[in-house]
């Protein structure tokens, strides 16, 4: 990613009300972008688009991704070169109870997008973000790769195999050669953590509520494998698939992957383990014995394409992850501005990515 190239750039993101939409817009507020988001309210209280006053330098704009006449109108209106899709029903766990929603958000949102972007010709670039769950999964202990067969036996991962199978159709049916110009990709992220993250059922933001109120968490599977990652570190991705996108089109119009190195894909012990000591022995945990609803065992992403044609690759390895987010919120509690915060930690992770690049431009001469 080249932070010049985003200065002065007309973003429109969806769900940027969201943990990772938040993130994401505060650093294209950064880097300068014109950012203008489509979302319904913040899905948490707190949350931390409301707390980093994550509006303040961008326009929002509170809407449903299912409404496809509001999506078109604020399309249209922003007018943006690139579109970054991540409005979705994002919890497993949620759309067991809530097949409906879950499905014509994810799906037929995706579908509303993609035909409103069809109108709108000042498009370049849209990447839209999936899941690393879209992917059939058959427990295997290596990691998936872009070509392997979507599925999902579960409502939310089966949605985000069909989100994937709808770009694919739409990218071939109406965007490229004798179409609207924009190149569309979509982009396969693990599970991310970071401060500002307190959603429902998922493990940190879960360990960061019972270290507060001095409870004992109780863990579903504490044997489950996850490729673990900072949220900067998709987000990265997804920036430098955007920027590639607007600059050379349709050769980097397919599926990606951006998940942590293999050697971060821990299960779920290892995290709370690892939470336990930074916090002190303040957490407490137990096994959880009621019965649960299917969720995957084993996951993980291969990466190697993303590296080798992107030039992307995770430079927080997941202990470092688990610190920053440890930092955030024990910075958070004792009164830190939570903009500030999340803001020094975007200047940090993009400081070290310009190192990297002096070293590797060095080597090369």
């Amino acid at each position: 990613m080249t932070p010049d190239f985003w200065r002065g750039k007309k973003i429109f993101v969806t769900g940027h009300t969201g943990f990772k939409g938040a993130w994401l817009c505060l650093w294209l507020q950064r880097l300068g972008a014109e950012v203008v988001g489509y979302a319904l309210p913040p899905p948490t209280e707190p949350s931390l688009f409301e707390l980093a006053d994550v509006a303040r330098d961008m326009h929002s704009i509170e809407g449903d991704i299912r409404d496809d006449d509001a999506l078109e109108r604020a399309l249209r209106l922003a007018r943006p070169e690139i579109v970054i899709h991540m409005a979705a029903q994002p919890l497993v766990r949620h759309a067991y109870a809530h097949p409906i929603e879950t499905y014509s958000t994810n799906i037929m949102g995706t579908v509303h997008l993609l035909q409103a972007v069809r109108g709108v010709a000042s498009v370049r670039a849209l990447v839209n973000v999936t899941s690393d769950k879209c992917y059939e999964n058959r427990e295997w202990s290596w990691g998936y790769r872009e070509n392997e067969a979507m599925g999902g036996r579960d409502p939310y991962s089966s949605s985000k195999g069909c989100a994937e199978l709808v770009t694919a159709a739409f990218r071939q049916s109406y965007f490229g050669p004798g179409g609207h110009p924009a190149a569309i990709a979509t982009a396969r992220a693990g599970n991310v953590i970071g401060g500002g993250d307190w959603a429902e059922d998922r493990l940190i933001p879960d360990i960061l509520r019972h270290i507060e109120a001095g409870k004992t968490l109780k863990i579903r599977n504490p044997s489950a494998i996850r490729p673990w990652q900072h949220v900067l570190e998709p987000l990265g991705g997804y920036l430098t698939l955007a920027q590639r996108l607007y600059q050379d089109g349709a050769a980097f119009a397919e599926a990606w992957n951006f998940g942590p190195a293999k050697s971060d894909a821990k299960p779920v012990r290892w995290i709370v383990e690892r939470m336990r000591t930074a916090w002190k022995d303040r957490l407490r945990w137990e096994f959880d014995t009621e019965p649960q609803p299917h969720e995957a065992t084993h996951l993980r992403l291969d990466c190697e394409k993303a590296a080798d044609r992107l030039g992307w690759q995770p430079r927080w390895h997941l202990g470092r992850a688990l610190d920053a987010v440890t930092e955030w919120h024990t910075s958070h509690w004792s009164g830190a501005d939570p903009r500030g915060l999340s803001l020094r930690q975007i200047d940090t992770y993009m400081a070290e990515d310009k190192r990297e690049q002096s070293w590797d431009q060095a080597a090369n001469s």
